[in-house]
Protein backbone atom coordinates (compact mmCIF):
# COMPACT_ATOMS: atom_id res chain seq x y z
CA UNK A 1 0.00 0.00 0.00
CA UNK A 2 1.52 3.39 -0.97
CA UNK A 3 2.86 5.47 1.90
CA UNK A 4 1.91 8.85 0.41
CA UNK A 5 -0.76 10.43 -1.73
CA UNK A 6 0.37 12.18 -4.92
CA UNK A 7 -0.67 15.82 -5.42
CA UNK A 8 -4.05 16.28 -7.04
CA UNK A 9 -3.59 17.53 -10.61
CA UNK A 10 -6.69 18.00 -12.75
CA UNK A 11 -5.67 16.55 -16.10
CA UNK A 12 -8.90 16.91 -18.05
CA UNK A 13 -10.35 19.87 -19.91
CA UNK A 14 -12.48 21.82 -17.40
CA UNK A 15 -16.20 21.18 -17.44
CA UNK A 16 -18.97 23.76 -17.10
CA UNK A 17 -18.71 24.17 -13.30
CA UNK A 18 -15.11 23.81 -12.07
CA UNK A 19 -14.25 24.44 -8.41
CA UNK A 20 -11.18 26.62 -8.01
CA UNK A 21 -9.01 25.96 -4.92
CA UNK A 22 -11.71 23.95 -3.10
CA UNK A 23 -12.05 23.29 0.59
CA UNK A 24 -12.65 19.54 0.96
CA UNK A 25 -14.57 18.20 3.96
CA UNK A 26 -13.55 14.60 4.63
CA UNK A 27 -15.99 12.78 6.92
CA UNK A 28 -14.62 9.80 8.85
CA UNK A 29 -17.36 7.91 10.71
CA UNK A 30 -15.73 5.84 13.47
CA UNK A 31 -16.81 2.99 15.70
CA UNK A 32 -14.07 1.16 17.62
CA UNK A 33 -11.31 1.78 15.06
CA UNK A 34 -8.36 2.58 17.35
CA UNK A 35 -6.07 0.27 15.33
CA UNK A 36 -6.42 2.13 12.01
CA UNK A 37 -7.86 5.58 12.80
CA UNK A 38 -4.60 7.48 13.22
CA UNK A 39 -3.12 5.95 10.07
CA UNK A 40 -6.24 6.91 8.09
CA UNK A 41 -6.17 10.51 9.31
CA UNK A 42 -2.46 10.92 8.65
CA UNK A 43 -2.75 9.48 5.15
CA UNK A 44 -5.74 11.65 4.32
CA UNK A 45 -3.83 14.67 5.67
CA UNK A 46 -1.27 14.17 2.89
CA UNK A 47 -3.84 15.09 0.24
CA UNK A 48 -2.62 18.29 -1.39
CA UNK A 49 -5.78 20.39 -1.04
CA UNK A 50 -7.20 22.60 1.70
CA UNK A 51 -9.26 20.28 3.88
CA UNK A 52 -11.13 19.77 7.11
CA UNK A 53 -11.11 16.19 8.42
CA UNK A 54 -14.23 15.57 10.50
CA UNK A 55 -13.80 12.51 12.73
CA UNK A 56 -17.30 11.59 13.88
CA UNK A 57 -17.06 8.98 16.62
CA UNK A 58 -20.19 6.86 16.98
CA UNK A 59 -19.94 5.99 20.67
CA UNK A 60 -16.75 3.93 20.51
CA UNK A 61 -15.76 1.83 23.53
CA UNK A 62 -12.04 1.87 22.70
CA UNK A 63 -9.50 4.72 22.40
CA UNK A 64 -10.91 6.16 19.16
CA UNK A 65 -12.15 9.42 20.74
CA UNK A 66 -8.85 9.92 22.54
CA UNK A 67 -6.97 9.47 19.26
CA UNK A 68 -9.31 11.83 17.41
CA UNK A 69 -8.95 14.51 20.10
CA UNK A 70 -5.16 14.25 20.01
CA UNK A 71 -5.07 14.57 16.22
CA UNK A 72 -7.43 17.55 16.40
CA UNK A 73 -4.94 19.26 18.68
CA UNK A 74 -2.06 18.44 16.33
CA UNK A 75 -3.85 19.55 13.14
CA UNK A 76 -5.41 22.78 14.34
CA UNK A 77 -4.32 25.28 11.66
CA UNK A 78 -3.16 25.59 8.06
CA UNK A 79 -4.39 23.63 5.04
CA UNK A 80 -5.34 20.62 7.18
CA UNK A 81 -7.76 20.97 10.09
CA UNK A 82 -8.91 17.94 12.10
CA UNK A 83 -12.15 18.28 14.07
CA UNK A 84 -13.25 15.65 16.59
CA UNK A 85 -17.05 15.31 16.68
CA UNK A 86 -18.02 12.55 19.14
CA UNK A 87 -21.63 11.38 19.15
CA UNK A 88 -23.29 11.13 22.60
CA UNK A 89 -23.94 7.40 22.08
CA UNK A 90 -23.77 4.65 19.47
CA UNK A 91 -26.39 5.54 16.85
CA UNK A 92 -25.05 3.93 13.65
CA UNK A 93 -22.98 4.86 10.62
CA UNK A 94 -25.82 6.80 9.02
CA UNK A 95 -26.21 9.03 12.06
CA UNK A 96 -22.47 9.71 12.06
CA UNK A 97 -22.48 10.54 8.35
CA UNK A 98 -25.47 12.86 8.77
CA UNK A 99 -23.76 14.63 11.68
CA UNK A 100 -20.62 15.07 9.60
CA UNK A 101 -22.54 16.45 6.63
CA UNK A 102 -24.35 18.94 8.88
CA UNK A 103 -21.03 20.12 10.38
CA UNK A 104 -19.17 20.29 7.05
CA UNK A 105 -18.19 23.56 5.41
CA UNK A 106 -16.40 22.29 2.31
CA UNK A 107 -17.04 22.96 -1.37
CA UNK A 108 -16.65 19.17 -1.68
CA UNK A 109 -17.75 16.61 0.92
CA UNK A 110 -16.23 13.12 0.88
CA UNK A 111 -16.83 10.04 3.04
CA UNK A 112 -13.75 8.07 4.15
CA UNK A 113 -14.19 4.93 6.26
CA UNK A 114 -11.84 4.55 9.21
CA UNK A 115 -10.89 0.91 8.63
CA UNK A 116 -8.59 1.24 5.57
CA UNK A 117 -10.76 -0.99 3.37
CA UNK A 118 -10.63 2.00 1.02
CA UNK A 119 -7.19 3.36 0.13
CA UNK A 120 -6.72 7.14 0.59
CA UNK A 121 -4.35 7.02 -2.40
CA UNK A 122 -7.51 6.86 -4.55
CA UNK A 123 -8.78 10.23 -3.30
CA UNK A 124 -7.25 12.35 -6.12
CA UNK A 125 -9.07 10.26 -8.74
CA UNK A 126 -12.31 10.58 -6.79
CA UNK A 127 -12.02 14.35 -6.47
CA UNK A 128 -10.84 15.21 -9.97
CA UNK A 129 -14.22 15.07 -11.80
CA UNK A 130 -15.66 17.39 -9.14
CA UNK A 131 -12.80 19.89 -9.23
CA UNK A 132 -12.73 20.02 -13.03
CA UNK A 133 -16.47 20.64 -13.06
CA UNK A 134 -17.65 17.53 -14.90
CA UNK A 135 -19.45 15.89 -11.98
CA UNK A 136 -21.70 16.84 -9.09
CA UNK A 137 -21.25 13.48 -7.37
CA UNK A 138 -18.52 10.83 -7.76
CA UNK A 139 -18.73 7.23 -6.54
CA UNK A 140 -15.80 4.88 -6.32
CA UNK A 141 -16.40 1.51 -7.94
CA UNK A 142 -14.92 -1.75 -6.75
CA UNK A 143 -16.23 -3.54 -9.84
CA UNK A 144 -14.86 -1.38 -12.66
CA UNK A 145 -11.52 -3.20 -12.80
CA UNK A 146 -7.97 -1.92 -13.04
CA UNK A 147 -7.26 -1.56 -9.31
CA UNK A 148 -6.13 -4.06 -6.63
CA UNK A 149 -9.01 -5.99 -5.07
CA UNK A 150 -8.96 -8.37 -2.15
CA UNK A 151 -11.18 -11.35 -2.96
CA UNK A 152 -14.68 -10.43 -1.77
CA UNK A 153 -16.70 -12.52 0.65
CA UNK A 154 -19.03 -14.44 -1.69
CA UNK A 155 -22.31 -13.51 -0.01
CA UNK A 156 -21.29 -9.84 0.16
CA UNK A 157 -20.32 -9.94 -3.52
CA UNK A 158 -23.65 -11.45 -4.53
CA UNK A 159 -25.55 -9.07 -2.26
CA UNK A 160 -23.78 -6.04 -3.74
CA UNK A 161 -24.50 -7.22 -7.29
CA UNK A 162 -28.18 -7.86 -6.56
CA UNK A 163 -28.65 -4.50 -4.83
CA UNK A 164 -26.86 -2.70 -7.66
CA UNK A 165 -29.00 -4.48 -10.28
CA UNK A 166 -32.16 -3.44 -8.44
CA UNK A 167 -30.81 0.12 -8.22
CA UNK A 168 -30.28 0.13 -11.97
CA UNK A 169 -33.81 -1.03 -12.62
CA UNK A 170 -35.47 1.32 -10.13
CA UNK A 171 -33.58 4.44 -11.20
CA UNK A 172 -32.68 3.73 -14.86
CA UNK A 173 -28.94 4.03 -14.25
CA UNK A 174 -25.73 2.16 -15.14
CA UNK A 175 -24.26 2.58 -11.63
CA UNK A 176 -21.97 -0.37 -10.89
CA UNK A 177 -21.44 -0.20 -7.10
CA UNK A 178 -24.30 1.31 -5.09
CA UNK A 179 -23.04 0.11 -1.69
CA UNK A 180 -19.51 1.51 -2.03
CA UNK A 181 -18.34 3.57 0.94
CA UNK A 182 -16.26 6.00 -1.15
CA UNK A 183 -18.62 8.78 -2.22
CA UNK A 184 -17.83 12.45 -2.92
CA UNK A 185 -20.28 15.31 -3.50
CA UNK A 186 -20.45 18.99 -4.23
CA UNK A 187 -21.03 20.37 -0.75
CA UNK A 188 -24.17 22.34 -1.51
CA UNK A 189 -25.82 19.27 -3.03
CA UNK A 190 -25.22 16.80 -0.21
CA UNK A 191 -26.14 19.40 2.41
CA UNK A 192 -29.44 19.98 0.58
CA UNK A 193 -30.53 16.34 0.94
CA UNK A 194 -33.05 15.38 3.61
CA UNK A 195 -31.49 12.22 5.06
CA UNK A 196 -32.92 10.14 7.90
CA UNK A 197 -31.10 6.77 8.01
CA UNK A 198 -29.08 6.03 11.14
CA UNK A 199 -27.49 2.73 10.11
CA UNK A 200 -25.96 1.25 6.94
CA UNK A 201 -29.13 2.20 5.06
CA UNK A 202 -27.46 5.57 4.59
CA UNK A 203 -25.78 4.15 1.45
CA UNK A 204 -28.99 3.28 -0.47
CA UNK A 205 -30.69 6.40 0.86
CA UNK A 206 -27.93 8.68 -0.44
CA UNK A 207 -28.06 6.94 -3.82
CA UNK A 208 -31.84 7.11 -4.04
CA UNK A 209 -32.00 10.79 -3.08
CA UNK A 210 -29.38 11.64 -5.69
CA UNK A 211 -30.71 9.52 -8.55
CA UNK A 212 -34.18 10.98 -8.12
CA UNK A 213 -32.72 14.34 -9.17
CA UNK A 214 -32.02 14.02 -12.92
CA UNK A 215 -30.04 17.26 -13.02
CA UNK A 216 -27.27 15.74 -10.85
CA UNK A 217 -24.28 14.45 -12.83
CA UNK A 218 -23.04 11.26 -11.14
CA UNK A 219 -19.71 9.75 -12.22
CA UNK A 220 -17.84 6.60 -11.16
CA UNK A 221 -14.10 5.98 -10.93
CA UNK A 222 -12.35 2.64 -10.27
CA UNK A 223 -10.88 2.25 -6.78
CA UNK A 224 -8.87 -0.30 -4.82
CA UNK A 225 -10.55 -2.41 -2.16
CA UNK A 226 -8.85 -4.06 0.80
CA UNK A 227 -11.88 -5.71 2.41
CA UNK A 228 -11.79 -7.15 5.90
CA UNK A 229 -13.16 -10.43 7.18
CA UNK A 230 -15.50 -10.58 10.17
CA UNK A 231 -12.55 -11.76 12.28
CA UNK A 232 -10.68 -8.60 11.24
CA UNK A 233 -13.55 -6.34 12.28
CA UNK A 234 -16.00 -6.15 9.37
CA UNK A 235 -19.38 -5.01 10.72
CA UNK A 236 -21.89 -5.24 7.86
CA UNK A 237 -23.84 -8.54 7.64
CA UNK A 238 -26.41 -10.20 5.37
CA UNK A 239 -29.17 -8.64 7.49
CA UNK A 240 -28.00 -5.22 6.34
CA UNK A 241 -28.50 -6.39 2.75
CA UNK A 242 -32.22 -6.95 3.34
CA UNK A 243 -32.47 -3.58 5.07
CA UNK A 244 -30.75 -1.96 2.07
CA UNK A 245 -33.24 -3.56 -0.31
CA UNK A 246 -36.19 -2.21 1.66
CA UNK A 247 -34.50 1.18 1.83
CA UNK A 248 -34.02 1.33 -1.95
CA UNK A 249 -37.71 0.72 -2.54
CA UNK A 250 -38.80 3.04 0.24
CA UNK A 251 -36.63 5.96 -0.85
CA UNK A 252 -37.47 5.45 -4.52
CA UNK A 253 -41.13 6.23 -3.90
CA UNK A 254 -41.29 8.28 -0.70
CA UNK A 255 -42.11 12.00 -0.73
CA UNK A 256 -38.82 13.14 0.82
Amino acid sequence: MPSSIPPLEASHIPGPTPIADPLVSILIPVYNEEVTLEQVVRRVAQLDVAKEILVVDDGSKDRSVEIADRLAGEFAAGRTIVRSLPQPQNMGKGAAVRAGIAASEGDIVLIQDADLEYDPADLPALLEPLITGHADVVYGSRFSGGQPQRAHLFLHYVGNKVLTLITRALFNTTLSDMEVGYKAFRGEIVRSLTLRSNDFRIEPELTARLLRRPEIRLYEVPISYFGRSFEEGKKITWRDGFKALRALITFRFDKG
